[in-house]
């Protein structure tokens, strides 16, 4: 499947090595302000620093809008939007085009598909994340009208935990760190792999609030479209990514309930164990995910494995590729939980008869 959400639902096509990746975008209200500034921010932040965190491959990743807005405002229209590949370079994979690279998606497209597309990967590649983050933008400006803010940055890279959470920091960070203290750390770990030829795996934290620090309550649909659910199964879906956890995660099922819980006052949720979702809805408080993405399976260590024709072969990569997919990863993440908000959002305004009234009774 290529397409998801229900009321805002996006669509996204292309390869990392074809002419162009783009999405398109339907459900959009009319009447957005359409942040062109933001867009191409969004697509900035996805590239990355410099290349010694990030893949040598280096794209404009311009966006080309090319329906759906109007003198800078959408229309109501399905929003398409095109970014063109300049930089790929195809040569690089000619001596694996008859190979399965281990731990990456050749093996299972070629089963499913019969055809073996070895230009970079195809729709497995990293690359077609590009179309989320494009699409990612345009959520975050129905966000924007109603108060809410996502933000980024990494937790983790290897073993090498953050012990303080700054966002701040993260938005000027080579390899958006969460924490300044373990940031020198954990770019020797990135910087190490990549000396031998090797990668290495991280945690992205992906957090939502609103502007006065409080998040709209009761987003979500339950029983089967969950808040949480639909975060995991959009984080889950983004190439690299192998586990998701939401508030405290796996922590919670070593506890007792009365650790686990989220007291209450007059002001709000003491704690936030939960991560801000509770029953499949928002709770109000802050939504907190981790996302654990594997280190990159293209390694330029040789590897043992096999060719089209089931015989033994030897894998010895070339090209271009991230030491840390994390890295790049948790600002798709970003992007991804933003679009499962906006469509929360929308799909939440039918929820109560009084909303139903306010657009259509007459006064």
């Amino acid at each position: 499947m290529n397409t998801f959400g229900e009321k805002l639902r996006v669509t996204t096509f292309g390869e990392s090595h074809g002419s162009a990746l783009g999405c398109v975008i339907d459900g959009v209200p009319s009447g957005l302000q359409i942040d062109e500034e933001l867009l191409a921010t969004e697509m900035q932040r996805r590239q990355g620093g410099k290349s010694i965190y990030a893949t040598g491959r280096k794209e404009a990743d311009s966006v080309e809008i090319l329906s759906g807005v109007f003198e800078g405002v959408s229309t109501g229209a399905p929003i398409a939007l095109l970014v063109r590949n300049h930089d790929a370079k195809s040569k690089d994979y000619e001596n694996i085009k008859s190979i399965f690279r281990p731990g990456h998606a050749d093996w299972t497209y070629y089963q499913k598909y019969g055809i073996r597309d070895y230009r970079g990967g195809g729709r497995s590649s990293a690359r077609e994340s590009v179309a989320r983050v494009a699409s990612g933008a345009i959520a975050k400006m129905i966000l924007k009208e109603a108060g809410i803010i996502c933000q980024s940055g990494i937790y983790a890279i290897g073993g090498v935990e953050a012990k303080t959470i700054d966002f701040n920091h993260a938005k000027h960070s080579e390899i958006f760190a969460l924490d300044p203290l373990q940031e020198a750390a954990q770019k020797t770990l990135i910087k190490q792999a990549k000396i031998a030829h090797n990668s290495i795996g991280g945690v992205g934290l992906v957090c939502a609030k609103g502007q006065n620090g409080k998040l709209i309550a009761g987003l979500g649909e339950p029983l089967y479209y969950k808040l949480d659910g639909a975060i995991a199964a959009m984080m889950m879906g983004l190439n690299g990514v192998k586990a998701v956890e939401i508030g405290d995660g796996i922590e919670a099922s070593r506890v007792y309930g009365d650790q686990n819980n989220d007291p209450m006052d007059t002001n709000g949720f003491l704690s936030n164990h939960a991560g801000g979702i509770l029953g499949g809805m928002s709770s109000g408080a802050m939504i907190a995910v981790k996302v654990y993405f594997k280190p990159t399976p293209s390694i330029f260590l040789e590897q043992q494995t096999i060719d089209i024709q089931g015989n033994p072969a030897s894998c010895k990569l070339k090209g271009r590729h991230d030491p840390c997919i994390a890295v790049r990863g948790s600002v798709v993440c970003e992007s991804m939980l933003a679009l499962v908000l906006a469509d929360m959002l929308l799909l939440g305004m039918s929820a109560r008869i009084e909303n139903i009234k306010k657009v259509y009774t007459q006064i």
